[in-house]
């Protein structure tokens, strides 16, 4: 068995992992951005990895991403105790409708919605990192950026800190291969009216840096 197999959806994220490694046996990969290209790549590494006969003992989801403000601030590091498809469902004149109220368990493997980091990989990385938020944290495939939508998330997932693109696919990929999944983000900027003055990339780049002694 290899080591920790960290996915990210840009270069400029793993570049930002790798600078703050301690453990040179973790291999950092960037994939792709979106839940489905995710998914599909994570499945990809992890099964060649283990029709090599070195699978990888765990997976992490890290990058940036958008913080709900008050939850998570620009710049903190998040660990996400669920990873949860936001916008997997059907709308409905009442109101949006989760894929689990929809009769259709996902990835065969009754999965819903909502994929919880394995227990013992996230004790570790809070352990690590002390100060970070916990929360889960969701996908979407469409990043957040009208009042309406940010008010809309916050109803339905109160307890959310943080969302990303990948995470859930991720989750979804590392559950078929039977590896223990755990999602790591630091905040570029709030959730809300899209704004890029408003986003602080290279702090959520250096905060990513400063937690990847973490991944071990």
């Amino acid at each position: 068995m290899t080591g920790l197999l960290v996915v990210t959806a840009v270069p400029a994220e793993a570049d930002a992992v790798r600078a703050g490694l301690t453990d040179r046996t973790v291999t950092v990969t960037p994939i792709g951005v979106g839940p489905a290209v995710a998914g599909a790549a994570t499945a990809r590494l992890l099964a060649l990895a283990e029709a090599a006969g070195r699978p990888y003992r765990a997976v992490v989801s890290a990058g940036v991403a958008g913080g709900f403000t008050g939850r998570a601030e620009v710049g903190d590091t998040v660990l996400g105790t669920a990873s949860i498809a936001a916008d997997l469902g059907a709308e409905s004149p009442d109101g949006f409708i989760p894929v689990d109220e929809l009769g259709m368990p996902l990835a065969m493997l009754g999965a819903g919605s909502r994929m919880p980091a394995d227990p013992g990989l996230l004790a570790a990385l809070r352990a690590a990192l002390p100060t970070a938020t916990a929360g889960p944290v969701l996908t979407v495939s469409t990043v957040t950026g009208t009042t309406t939508s940010t008010d809309e998330l916050r109803r339905r997932h109160p307890e959310a800190v943080a969302e990303a693109m990948e995470g859930y696919g991720v989750a979804i990929a590392a559950a078929q291969a039977g590896v223990p999944f755990a999602e790591l983000r630091t905040i570029s900027n709030p959730i809300g009216p899209r704004d890029r003055d408003a986003w602080r990339l290279h702090e959520a780049l250096a905060a990513l840096t400063a937690a990847a002694p973490a991944l071990r």
